[in-house]
């Protein structure tokens, strides 16, 4: 995955983060096998890439 597929891709934050976006997390869930993770406040900054099993348990988790 490259930064234009990354710039290109559509991001969504957790409808918990409030009438006002708050500051959350952001991900960008078009990717077959890796889960984008962002800082919705820094948005150009830096992306972690974690797998679709990881973002699963890291779901159930925090659940």
């Amino acid at each position: 995955m490259d930064r234009h597929e990354l710039c290109a891709a559509t991001w969504i934050k957790s409808s918990y983060s409030g009438e006002n976006g708050g500051n959350c997390i952001e991900i960008a869930p078009g990717f077959p096998d890796t889960v984008p993770v962002r800082d919705s406040k820094t948005p150009d900054g830096p992306v972690l890439l974690v797998t679709r099993s990881a973002w699963s348990a890291f779901l159930s988790g925090v659940r």
